[in-house]
This record gives structure tokens, C-alpha cells and sequence, in this order.
């Protein structure tokens, strides 16, 4: 796969603050990678690194190989970017303002940009001074989506919409990568990373602690089990990879190892199995993992 963003060993300090610590991850051609960690952790450093906003203390990052600090009006031209807080000039209208994005981006398909003003709901004549959070949110996300680009950057997007829009934004970065575009998308709402990302980077406290695709991060840790028998279920409590074993008459709940599946199945099997449920961790609980305490 041909990677549009490659980060090595990027380093990033504000004073004595280490704010990014050997981050490394790419997004590759047609892939929607999820950027995932609290707030502090380093992600809106990360991308404003990449922006050639900032510039990094050590280490490698590059888009569409060039440097993203020589060669940032280059790549630029090619890319879209959607703060968490997109700050507009009071004074023009909404369409005013997604017009003039993307006139400086080089064009874009105006015909497109109807349909997600309609789609999002804004009124494009009012003026941005009176709009809400969520409101200047749409102006930055349907400018975005109304250009050709190469790679796509969101970073929390979907900060200030209601659950429907940040349907509506999902459907729309759904179509995106459909067409074989890059996406690193960073998101709080961790369902949407979920349903989007083909590979997720959780990073914390300046540090990538957990990368690879759901199904590879998901045998890191365990499911969660509910186990009926007709025999007594008790003795599964001490079968290897069972953990939090709780009982309830002839039935039960535990968390499982994924690699021992198989194996509690086939224990299970011998006592009679009128139910067996295996429930795959969540994003959430990955996530979580990593924060608990």
C-alpha cells in the first residue's frame, strides 16, 4: 500500500512540556485511519506538525513524500482540513465563506456543495457572527467535502452536531473513502472511529501506545462471555482464560480470553450448552484500557 502520510519518531516540545514523543504511524492510498486519544494527549500537535503549522523538534513527517514543513504550500493544494473549532469572519454569510474556501483551495463542485448545504441543514445566508458552534462546524465540513483532495484531515469534526448530522457527516466520509481516499480522522466519539477507521493509532500522553486494524487490537484483550449449561456451569470458573466469573443458577457470565475461545467452547460443550454468547471488545474498551486508572 502506497503511504500518503508517514510519521517517524516525531518529537515535538513547548518549553520542558515533551508534547509528542517518537510518534510514528502512516496512513496509507484509500485508508481511513482513527486518531484516537484524550484531550492533551497530542493529537491536534500531531496534525498541526503535519500541517507545517508547527514545526517538529526531530523525526520525520511527510505527505505524498514530500516534507511537511519545505513543502507545505504544495501539499496543501491537495489536502482538506477540518479544525474542531472552524473560526469564520463575522461578517460574510456561511456561503460566502464556503465559497471563498473553496475558491482558495482551487475550485471545487458546486453542485456538491448544494447538496451538503441541504444535507447539513445550514441556512448559507445567514451571517456567520449569528451562527452556533455546530453551525461553523458545517461551514468548515461542507467546504471540505466540496473539493477534490488527495487526503482528507479531520480533527474532531463532529464537535458541536447533533447525533443526526454526525450521522449525516459519517455517510458523507463513507463516500470519500469509497473513492479511494486517505482519511485520518481524530474523534472523541469513539462509535464513529469504529465505523469508520480501517485502522485505528491510540496514543496517550505524547505517545503511540496501541496501533494496528479492530480485529488485530481486539486479541489484545477479551470478550465478554454469557455461558447457559444444562449440568452445573461452576466449573468453568477454572478453566484457562476465564476471568470475572460470575454464576447465576445454571448460567453464567465471564470475561474471556480471545486466544482460549476454542478451548472454553470445547469445556463448555461437555456440561451441555443451551447458550453461548461471545461479545468481541468495543473500540471503547480497547480505549479504555489503556486510561483505566
Amino acid at each position: 500500500m502506497t503511504e500518503i502520510v508517514k510519521i517517524k519518531e516525531l518529537q515535538k516540545k513547548f518549553g520542558k512540556f515533551q508534547a509528542l514523543s517518537d510518534v510514528t504511524f502512516t496512513v496509507g492510498a484509500g485508508e481511513v485511519v482513527g486518531f484516537i486519544g484524550p484531550n492533551g494527549a497530542g493529537k491536534s500537535t500531531t496534525i498541526r506538525a503535519l500541517l507545517g503549522i508547527i514545526k517538529r523538534d526531530a523525526g520525520k513527517a511527510e505527505i505524498f513524500g514530500r516534507d511537511v514543513w519545505k513543502d507545505s504550500l504544495e501539499i496543501h493544494k491537495r489536502i482538506s482540513y477540518v479544525p474542531g473549532d472552524v473560526a469564520l469572519w463575522g461578517s460574510l454569510t456561511g456561503g460566502e465563506i464556503i465559497d471563498l474556501f473553496m475558491k482558495l483551495h482551487g475550485g471545487g463542485d458546486k453542485q456538491k456543495r448544494d447538496y451538503l448545504i441541504k444535507r447539513f441543514e445550514l441556512d448559507p445566508k445567514k451571517k456567520a457572527k449569528g451562527y452556533s458552534k455546530g453551525n461553523r462546524q458545517k461551514v468548515g465540513l461542507i467546504a471540505a467535502l466540496s473539493v477534490d483532495s488527495d487526503l482528507y484531515i479531520f480533527d474532531e469534526p463532529t464537535s458541536g452536531l447533533d447525533p443526526l448530522m454526525e450521522a449525516v457527516f459519517q455517510e458523507e466520509v463513507e463516500r470519500i473513502k469509497e473513492t479511494g481516499k486517505s482519511i485520518l480522522l481524530s474523534s472523541h466519539i469513539l462509535s464513529e472511529v469504529e465505523r469508520l477507521a480501517d485502522r485505528v493509532v491510540i496514543i496517550r500522553q505524547g505517545e503511540i501506545v496501541e496501533s494496528g486494524t479492530l480485529d488485530e487490537l481486539r486479541h489484545l484483550t477479551r470478550s465478554a462471555v454469557t455461558l447457559a449449561t444444562e449440568d452445573d456451569v461452576s466449573g468453568m470458573e477454572s478453566v484457562e482464560g476465564v476471568h470475572d466469573f460470575i454464576q447465576k443458577d445454571n448460567q453464567a457470565t465471564f470475561s474471556a480470553d480471545n486466544k482460549y475461545i476454542n478451548d472454553i467452547l470445547m469445556e463448555a460443550t461437555k456440561l451441555g450448552v443451551k447458550k453461548f454468547e461471545a461479545v468481541p471488545p468495543t473500540l471503547e474498551d480497547l480505549f479504555m484500557r489503556h486510561y483505566e486508572g
